[in-house]
């Protein structure tokens, strides 16, 4: 906290990745601190354990308005990659977290990898015109996926891969985002941008990143710091600044 304080960071956004072994802990953690919020749902990962499974929609709605800290759903969504969970599985736990955050008008931190045709196909069945906020966590599919991720209403946030020397065609389609639907984020303690790949990554290390988004948009520093701020207000509206 103090080194993301000293590096410019105002906020930061803790994600939930199991509901019945960490939520209460995690929002015990972030209840003390100022400007720091978290989310509730299951990963992909996660979604075939049954545990997560016996978390109705009901349960994970009441979950998602149990406190002002709680500001968004998931990190939910489909990870064809690692397949660590039955794809099925995962999509049921998928649609789940999509009618939470309808009900709710909650955004979703969607995981999306290998599996991009099957997370929009499964939000336009699951919204069916209504429209959901969210954002595509830790941006790293192809092109054609976040189009359509940004024409469904979805922000993209990217982390230290955009740093990396072999994503130029994810710095390419960076250029492409509209300034109101980007977000910077660590996936700490995974992913620290150049020059500290290899190394645990922590929020003070998005300034980083934030400086590669903000030359590929041809804007200072600065307005990329205020936009991404404001978008991360706008999108995240339960969470207020003290």
């Amino acid at each position: 906290l103090a080194a993301a304080r000293g590096a410019g960071v105002g906020g930061m956004l803790s994600i939930n990745c199991l509901i019945r072994e960490e939520f209460a802990g995690l929002l015990e953690l972030v209840k003390p601190l100022n400007n720091v919020w978290c989310t509730v749902g299951t990963h992909p990962h996660d979604a075939g354990r049954e545990d997560e499974k016996s978390v109705s929609l009901e349960e994970l709605i009441t979950l998602a308005q149990s406190d002002a800290k709680v500001v968004g759903i998931g990190e939910c969504g489909l990870d064809y990659y690692y397949n660590q969970s039955p794809q099925e599985d995962q999509q049921d736990c998928f649609r789940k977290h999509i009618k939470a955050c309808l009900a709710t008008d909650m955004p979703m931190i969607v995981h999306a990898r290998d599996a991009d045709d099957d997370i929009i196909r499964i939000i336009r069945e699951e919204t069916d015109g209504k429209g959901m906020r969210g954002v595509m966590h830790c941006f790293s599919s192809s092109p054609k996926m976040g189009h359509e991720a940004i024409e469904l209403g979805f922000h993209i946030s990217f982390s230290g891969i955009l740093t990396f020397k072999k994503s130029q065609e994810l710095r390419d389609f960076a250029k492409d985002v509209p300034l109101d639907r980007l977000l910077v984020e660590t996936d700490s303690p995974y992913l620290a941008p150049e020059p500290f790949r290899g190394k645990m990554n922590h929020p003070a290390l998005v300034v980083y990143t934030g400086e590669v988004l903000a030359e590929l948009k041809s804007v200072s520093v600065n307005e990329m710091a205020r936009a991404t701020t404001e978008n991360f207000f706008s999108l995240f509206n339960k969470a207020k600044l003290v």
